[in-house]
């Protein structure tokens, strides 16, 4: 297949295009500077310079491909991510660029589109397991991925296949935050946005890249993209310590999730998410099936170091 892909040199992209390489497709990555080009023809994809917001240009670039990977964002670095706009870049990226991506596959008669999306508009569940059919409590602040996810839902009106992948909490080699809570742990400190008893739902950005490839089998949709085993705050904290060799002493509690900003309550619920649909439909399990694989890899390769 012919795959166009918006975030191909973003967090997920950079695993999820040579993934998708591997698995026989054919990549056109959408990329912003030429340094960033160059990366994506080093891998073995091509490079398309044309603005997410463009409609007619979109529409242009897009003629020929198979199925558009929309994986655009723009997470802010964890110094400016409590400042009061630090989000609005990647709001207006949910808000407006999706929905002209997904205007644009249509025009350009692709007919398959797959959206990046969040399970943390998902809402507090405690111990319960929760799955797609779980309706969703989306805050204020997460209100633009609702915009992202309808225009891809919209898709079946017109005879195309849209599909939604909700991603857990995005960890692995690159990764601010994974750096950050490895940091952290070394000084045995475990981060803890929300009760140190509730469940977080992770996800090694590798595994993240395997269920783009995954979902382009798959029915149309909405589709969790998580480990088989969430752990509690606490545990995920023990976890990265045994990884780093250092246990943590200290929890620092709940109150931490205002220093990231409005996205904080979201953070905070308790979230036990279940895979079970996507390994269902389409065969896709995680090489990482918990947090304790995964941090161990991230250790032996040295990405906890930046």
């Amino acid at each position: 297949m012919n795959i166009f892909v918006t975030g191909a040199t973003g967090a997920i992209g950079r695993l999820a295009v040579p993934a998708l390489l591997r698995a026989g497709h054919r990549v056109s990555g959408v990329a912003r500077t030429d340094a960033k080009a160059s990366q994506l023809v080093t891998a073995g994809a091509g490079a398309v310079r044309v603005s997410i917001i463009d409609h007619g240009a979109l529409v242009s670039a897009m003629a020929g491909h198979d199925a558009v990977v929309n994986l655009a964002t723009r997470i802010p670095p964890l110094k400016q991510i409590s400042e009061p706009d630090a989000w609005a870049e990647n709001d207006r990226i949910r808000r407006e660029a999706s929905a002209t991506l997904a205007g644009a596959a249509v025009a350009a008669s692709v007919g398959r589109f797959v959206q990046e999306s969040i399970t943390f508009t998902y809402p507090d569940r405690g111990q319960d397991w929760i799955d797609e059919g779980v309706p969703t409590e989306t805050p204020a602040s997460l209100s633009a991925t609702t915009v992202a996810e309808a225009a891809a839902n919209g898709l079946g009106a017109t005879g195309g296949i849209g599909l939604v992948l909700r991603f857990g909490g995005l960890y692995g080699p690159g990764a601010e935050t994974t750096v950050a809570a490895a940091r952290l742990a070394r000084r045995h400190l475990a981060m803890v946005l929300g009760h140190p008893g509730g469940y977080t739902s992770p996800v090694h950005m590798a595994d993240a890249g395997s269920a783009v490839v995954a979902a382009l089998a798959a029915p149309a949709g909405v589709y969790n993209v998580v480990d088989d085993e969430p752990v509690t705050r606490r545990e995920l904290g023990r976890i990265i310590g045994r990884a780093v060799g250092a246990r943590p002493w200290l929890h620092v509690p709940g109150r931490f999730t205002r220093l990231v900003g409005q996205q904080g309550s979201a953070l905070a619920r308790s979230q036990r998410v279940s895979n079970r649909h996507l390994r269902a439909a389409t065969g896709w399990s995680p090489s990482f099936p918990s947090s304790r694989q995964g941090w161990a890899n991230i250790v032996t390769n040295g990405h906890d170091r930046g």
